[in-house]
């Protein structure tokens, strides 16, 4: 069953791996996605990867999506 949830301001999708685990992504950042082996730890590597995504777009110059601009991470 996939689960939605908030993660720094940002909806995130969970969804369990047929072999365990779960593959969770951010639908508004486009390519941000991690893995866990359980819900706890995807969590924590997506809140990581929303970072890197964000601190990378931000020297790239790219434009955070709508209503993202004042994301303090």
């Amino acid at each position: 069953m996939v689960k939605k949830t908030t993660v720094k301001s940002f909806e995130v999708v969970l969804e369990p791996e047929e072999d365990g685990g779960y593959h969770i992504y951010t639908p508004s950042l486009k390519g941000c996605h991690s893995y866990g082996a359980n819900r706890e730890e995807a969590l924590k590597n997506i809140s990581e990867a929303i970072a890197l995504w964000l601190e990378s777009a931000r020297e790239l110059g790219i434009p955070l999506p709508k209503g993202q601009n004042s994301l303090n991470c």
